[in-house]
């Protein structure tokens, strides 16, 4: 479990922290389009030593890089204060989106998460991938991954809102807030269903071996 939560520390600041610090640094001396564009360096980097390395692209840095190169554009549309302030809600929309599209896909984004962040020894990975075969799980791994996205998009739907009924000064107080309220809750709803759903997987894995 510890190599699981530093692989995901790692991943974090790699991919989240040093660019965004990096962005706050630069920013201060330059244009908004120029220190993105140089932090969204640092998540490509990442993105293509892994794909040199595994030989595939890594499913967390990638959606990360996604978000930096959204927000690059966004940089380019320029506009008033309020579609500045919007700006992090767009992401955000694009990212849920990006869950709910992945459900057309043989496997949706929850699932390529999971596995990112699955022990390293390779058991786990293949726990993991051998659960598929089993409907229950299957069903499990969509509704994650619809429940992320809706939360995501409902996030960024009350932000864009709070944007246009609210001051400058009283949106910047909140935003935040709301963020990590709507974030909190995704993760918590996240940790108690994984808790349920696993004891009915190992009820149904225990009455396949039976059979």
């Amino acid at each position: 479990m510890s190599k699981v939560l530093r692989s995901i520390l790692i991943t974090l600041i790699i991919n989240g922290a040093v660019p965004y610090l990096l962005y706050v640094w630069l920013s201060g001396n330059m244009s908004s389009f120029a220190a993105l564009s140089i932090a969204t360096i640092v998540p490509m980097a990442d993105n293509l030593l892994h794909l040199a390395r595994h030989k595939k692209l890594d499913v967390f840095g990638g959606m990360m890089l996604f978000t930096f190169l959204l927000g690059l554009g966004m940089v380019l549309l320029g506009g008033d204060e309020k579609l500045l302030l919007i700006r992090e809600s767009f992401v955000t929309a694009a990212v849920g989106a990006l869950f709910l599209v992945s459900l057309l896909f043989p496997r949706p984004l929850i699932y390529h998460l999971a596995m990112r962040f699955s022990s390293k020894d390779g058991s786990e990975k293949s726990n993991f991938a051998d659960n598929w075969q089993i409907p229950y799980f299957r069903y499990v791994i969509r509704l994650m991954t619809i429940v992320w996205g809706m939360m995501l998009l409902v996030e960024a739907a009350v932000r864009i809102t709070l944007v246009y009924e609210l001051t400058t000064e009283q949106f910047l107080a909140i935003s935040n807030i709301v963020f990590y309220c709507f974030i909190g809750a995704a993760i918590g709803w996240t940790v108690l269903y994984r808790r349920r759903s696993k004891v009915r997987l190992m009820e149904i894995k225990s009455t396949m071996l039976c059979k």
